[in-house]
């Protein structure tokens, strides 16, 4: 697919698929050329800060107001909204799943969404959801927009294309994508069932963290997100419009595809990103640093180094530090943490945690490595590692992360993670040496 460089979150940016679509100079002329329609699309108040300000100018066949019926109740029974409360009776606790499975049945993107937890509350736009998707089918004639949130979606299993109205946008297991609210896009499995991951924010929008004390480079830097070229689909025929807004899922019925955009400007837009292109830091003489420096997208929250949601990455990196306890260590922790593994084997975890997996360590619910994990790492010669083939994330956020009853009741559910820590055995002898044998 064509892409262009992201010239960084912010900045406008322009594409144009025919000559001369894009006006020059002014936003919204009188006739636009090829007699196309002039839309905003605004993705902040009209009076954010100029470098909080985002919206899009986009030329289409049609404005998207043109639908031929009202909207109706449509039914996605396994995508929750927060606050989803009081869904289940299951007590706190540290969870683990195995992989979802991909169903026998057609199944495309839109019902194959699966929340797992729920954060905060969609209608004061805070929080987040975690879901997970299966699908075997493509959406065809069925396009979407979610009115109350962006989705970040991370592949596991099999690649995605996303046609959007700005666009198209493929990404394989490796790489992300995400897609702002409001944007219309329907969703095609490229080679066979896909499986994966979507962290749904109602917050603030993901941006690039501050780097602090790292200074310019390292982490994820601006020129390797892409966005998509313009691409439109002149098509005559029936087709659906979903949309989820405020919790709730509505279908209207148009006679024609939404994705008719022909050019557009601005700088909110769909965006991707290879995972591979991160360049992580770390202690290179001893100590563990906080997974914070593994960040690389943050929903800031109005509280400074309080975050809505970081997005953080495990990807394949050197371990160098001496005298010191190489993975993480146990820890209570302010934030809530959904991690999932694209590949390989995370370094806590010796058993149990696989790809498409999911754990849950919710706010000062204790956690930290298994007890065969730790007997490892304790006894390790530290000599210089590379952790290689592997990727685990984490959707983090401040608030607490709610089961659903999909997720609480579900087969893939790990009864008996909490025994992962059971062979953890007493070591303190009343000696400085303790007992480590």
């Amino acid at each position: 697919m064509a892409y262009s460089y992201m010239p960084g979150f912010g900045n406008d940016f322009e594409t144009e698929s025919l000559p001369g679509a894009l006006p020059q100079g002014r936003n919204s002329p009188q006739r636009p050329a090829y007699g196309l329609y002039a839309e905003q699309l605004s993705g902040s108040p009209f009076t954010a800060p100029r470098g909080a300000n985002e919206r899009s100018w986009l030329y289409r066949i049609r404005p998207s107001v043109k639908h031929t019926g009202r909207f109706r109740p449509a039914d996605f029974p396994l995508w929750k909204t927060a606050p989803n409360l009081n869904d289940h009776e299951m007590a706190i606790g540290q969870y683990r799943w195995n992989p979802a499975s991909v169903p026998q049945e057609p199944t495309d993107f839109l019902s194959g969404i699966r929340t797992m937890t729920t954060a905060g509350d969609a209608l004061g736009q805070s929080g987040m959801a975690a879901h997970v998707y299966v699908a075997n089918t493509d959406m065809v004639d069925d396009h979407f927009f979610n009115a109350d949130g962006e989705l970040l979606v991370v592949p596991q299993v099999g690649g995605l294309r996303f046609i959007t109205e700005m666009g198209v946008i493929e990404i394989k297991p490796g790489e992300i994508c995400v897609l702002p609210r409001g944007v219309i896009f329907k969703v095609v499995p490229i080679d066979g069932p896909v499986r994966g991951y979507v962290c749904e924010n109602y917050g603030a929008k993901f941006t690039l963290p501050n780097r602090g004390p790292i200074g310019a480079n390292c982490l994820a830097n601006q020129r390797d997100f892409k966005t998509p070229v313009a691409w439109f689909e002149e098509k005559e025929k029936p087709c659906r419009l979903v949309v989820k807004w405020c919790g709730r899922f509505y279908v209207t019925h148009i006679d024609h595809s939404p994705l008719d955009v022909v050019a557009w400007h601005g700088n909110y837009a769909p965006y991707k990103y290879d995972l591979a292109s991160f360049s992580p830091v770390g202690a290179i003489l001893f100590d563990h640093p906080d997974p914070s420096i593994y960040s690389v997208l943050t929903s800031p929250s109005g509280e400074e180094g309080t975050a809505n949601i970081d997005f953080v990455i495990f990807p394949p990196r050197w371990l160098v530090a001496e005298d010191t306890f190489r993975p993480p260590w146990y820890h209570r922790n302010i934030m809530s943490e959904f991690m999932g593994l694209v590949h390989g084997q995370y370094d806590a975890k010796a058993e149990g945690f696989v790809p498409g997996g999911i754990s849950l360590h919710n706010m000062m619910l204790a956690h930290g490595p298994d007890s065969s994990g730790y007997e490892k790492a304790s006894h390790a010669e530290l000599t210089p590692v590379k952790l290689d083939h592997t990727l685990a994330f984490m959707f983090e956020t401040r608030f607490p992360q709610m089961l659903t009853r999909y997720a609480a009741e579900s087969p893939n559910l790990q009864r008996d993670y909490i025994d992962c820590w059971r062979d953890l055995k007493k070591r303190f002898n009343g000696t400085p040496e303790g007992d480590w044998s």
